[in-house]
């Protein structure tokens, strides 16, 4: 069973693809940036401020499936800079907290301008 998720009160995807797909057991998160659902908008501010956004955003998305950020087995973090690791690393620590998942973290570019995070997250959640 494959079902595409787009719930209402998420950001909207500016793109051809799904916020979230789950697949049997298993739920993947499409990657999310700082975009604050109530405006659409691109929220612009320090490392810390985008990184809480976007894990916001993750956590909206796996509740809307039923899940949790305990779910989470892997996370790709992708950086616009190396220097914001640490700031990121210690929100992405609040959230997390003892259920860490595998992740791996990459400096990179971004196709968008403003965007300093992204966070994509692999979930198990065994259908009911």
């Amino acid at each position: 069973m494959i079902e595409r998720i787009s719930p209402p009160g998420v950001a909207a995807p500016r793109g051809p693809y799904s916020p979230a797909v789950r697949a049997g057991d298993f739920i993947f998160v499409s990657g999310q940036v700082a975009v604050d659902p109530a405006t659409q908008q691109l929220i612009s501010g320090d490392i810390a401020i985008e990184t809480r956004q976007v894990l916001n955003n993750i956590k909206a998305l796996l509740e809307a499936c039923g899940a949790t950020l305990a779910d989470v087995v892997k996370c790709g973090v992708y950086l616009g800079d190396g220097k914001d690791f640490a700031a990121m690393n210690a929100v992405y620590a609040e959230f997390f907290g003892e259920a860490k998942p595998a992740r791996a973290t990459v400096v990179t570019g971004f196709a968008v301008p403003g965007i300093h995070v992204e966070i994509e997250a692999i979930a198990y959640q065994p259908v009911a």
